[in-house]
């Protein structure tokens, strides 16, 4: 594959996403990886699944990445008693005007905090499903538009902790990314004690706007992927319906999102075209959470580090395009 020296020029600075990045940085300290992997989700349009345990910073993450452009921010801590409609909305009968009404839920805003997703029904997740997927809410059998740009960034709790509901696979595959936080070293620990209660997320500046957000993401698709780089996408994928450890593979859907995410990254790093680099770079945050193992590799089906093993060994199995 031969790649060409030149340098990626969007329409927007990407100076900007240097600034986001670095604010970033200060409310979700010593995970430079961490942060660098949610920009590129957000420019390859994309929605965040952050999935650890309790008190590592998802909601911050979260929080910060939606403050760092100027739009609107929406969040909803998930319950076991939640109904879809608070989530969508609903459509209700106004005495005065003799008329039926829609107030739209708090789906309808750019950026969409879903806090503890997996506390929810699934009835209640899946409410979620066509926003995510088609831009729109259909209620009453009326369909209503979503802004762009228009992300969600969930957070959940591994499935092993109690009052939890396991995602579905087509809940999952709607999901660009799923990162995994982890404990901060030392020295990044000794700073978040010593900030106490505070949020960095809370004084997050506004960096860019919404109308510069979307014109980075359009240019994103400019990136130039060449045709071996998507044969070696496409090896990979088919390794995982075949591979005897997996009971389900990675859908088309998955290997349209590693393709993006591709992109979104080289974008963010400021070239113009994609490497094998960061295919492997990229695909295990985009496909461990689309494979279920099986009964022999582990008991829990959706086990991120068999999954990661797996997608690990099969990287060591496909030939790099040069």
């Amino acid at each position: 594959m031969v790649q060409r020296e030149t340098t990626y020029s969007p329409p927007v600075s990407l100076s900007k996403l240097s600034e986001i990045e670095a604010a970033l940085g200060e409310a979700i300290r010593g995970k430079p990886e961490v942060v660098r992997l949610s920009l590129t989700c957000l420019l390859a349009r994309g929605h965040l699944l952050i999935e650890d345990v309790p008190g590592v910073g998802k909601t911050t993450l979260a929080q910060a990445l939606a403050r760092s452009v100027d739009s609107s921010f929406h969040r909803i801590q998930f319950t076991s008693d939640m109904l879809p409609s608070d989530v969508v909305g609903v459509t209700i009968y106004n005495a005065h005007t003799e008329e039926f009404e829609f107030k739209p839920g708090p789906v309808f805003t750019h950026f969409l905090l879903a806090d503890e997703i997996n506390r929810a029904t699934p009835k209640t997740q899946s409410a979620l499903l066509e926003a995510m997927n088609e831009l729109q809410v259909t209620i009453d059998g009326r369909s209503h538009a979503l802004s762009e740009p228009f992300m969600v960034v969930a957070t959940q709790n591994p499935v092993e902790h109690h009052g939890t509901y396991p995602l579905p696979e087509s809940q999952l595959d709607r999901f660009l990314m799923r990162i995994r936080i982890g404990y901060p070293d030392t020295a990044a620990e000794r700073e978040i004690v010593r900030r106490g209660g505070a949020s960095s997320a809370e004084n997050m500046r506004t960096v860019l706007a919404a109308d510069e957000l979307i014109t980075l993401q359009e240019s994103v698709a400019r990136v130039n992927v060449d045709d071996a780089l998507v044969d070696y996408m496409l090896a990979i994928v088919e390794r995982t319906r075949a591979h005897e450890s997996l009971a389900m593979g990675v859908s088309p859907r998955g290997a349209q999102a590693l393709y993006r995410a591709t992109q979104a990254l080289a974008a963010m790093e400021g070239r113009d075209y994609a490497t094998p680099d960061d295919v492997k770079r990229l695909a295990l945050p985009v496909f461990a959470h689309r494979v279920v193992v099986n009964s022999r590799v582990a008991l829990a089906p959706r086990s991120t580090e068999a999954a990661e093993r797996v997608l690990s060994e099969i990287l060591t199995l496909v030939d790099v395009p040069l």
